[in-house]
């Protein structure tokens, strides 16, 4: 079952003269969504930054372990994935839906282009709920009370913020951002969030100049934070093992783990 709350304005939106984050990280990943300016711009942030595309690929690996765990280990059936950016293989519902048919997943997103895509997220089980909803993450009471028409908030919630916050460049309001969300969700609920760093631990240096390089020339504007800033969006949660890592290490089978500056972590709410 599938449930669309896609306006009809979504490719009026559509703004193809100026890199996008999701075309561009389509593009790192090797898909084809995307236009000959996100490329170019795609193919000049990884010339300063060549790491770049091992964080896009461990960023989506790191989705998929996480939900993967979430619905096999942790018995979650309900997901609110904030931030989805452009489909691709295996998606959230995808990974839910095949370990438990009957999970209901609502995927949030601003996008223009994702809009025009989102009939490609909208295929799930007959058992199950797929919906699509147009908001945006500075507005979580927005998110939330259009979530709240697939989802029950009275039952546990994966809360998805995957490369999301990073886009939310005053610190304090992404911090408020993700205590608003997972205040609406009851204990035994997860957050689940991935975010750039410039920490030296995690080789973050070089994402400073290609930040900037980013802000200059493509949208939404970027930002990057220390792993302590990161650790202040889980307050009053309990991290899961391992804790706070790089994504490409979390859960990782062993020999497959790989270290980028992009952290990531899973916790629940006591």
């Amino acid at each position: 079952m599938s449930e669309s709350h896609t306006p009809p304005s979504g490719s009026a939106r559509l703004n193809t003269g100026v890199a996008h984050n999701a075309r561009v990280w389509n593009y790192w990943i090797g898909g084809k969504d995307n236009y000959e300016v996100d490329q170019q711009v795609g193919e000049h942030v990884a010339g300063m930054f060549p790491i770049i595309r091992d964080i896009a690929r461990a960023d989506r690996d790191f989705l998929g372990r996480a939900v993967s765990f979430l619905a096999g280990e942790r018995g979650v059936r309900q997901f609110l994935d904030i931030g989805t950016g452009l489909p691709t293989a295996d998606n959230t519902h995808e990974i839910a839906q095949r370990i438990a048919p009957d999970s209901r997943i609502v995927y949030v997103d601003n996008d223009p282009i994702v809009l025009v895509h989102a009939r490609t997220l909208l295929t799930g089980t007959q058992d199950g709920v797929t919906a699509y909803i147009d908001a945006d993450v500075h507005d979580p009471d927005a998110i939330l009370e259009r979530a709240a028409g697939t989802l029950d908030f009275t039952e546990p919630v994966a809360v998805m913020m995957l490369g999301i916050l990073n886009f939310v460049l005053d610190t304090a309001k992404a911090r408020e951002i993700a205590h608003r969300v997972m205040a609406a969700v009851p204990s035994g609920s997860h957050l689940v969030l991935t975010h750039p760093t410039f920490d030296d631990a995690l080789g973050g240096a070089g994402q400073i100049p290609a930040m900037k390089f980013w802000n200059e020339n493509a949208t939404p504007p970027i930002t990057a934070r220390s792993g302590a800033d990161i650790a202040a969006f889980f307050e009053g949660l309990d991290l899961l093992e391992p804790g706070l890592v790089s994504c490409g290490q979390w859960r990782a089978e062993p020999g497959a783990s790989v270290l980028v500056p992009q952290y990531g972590a899973v916790a629940v709410k006591p």
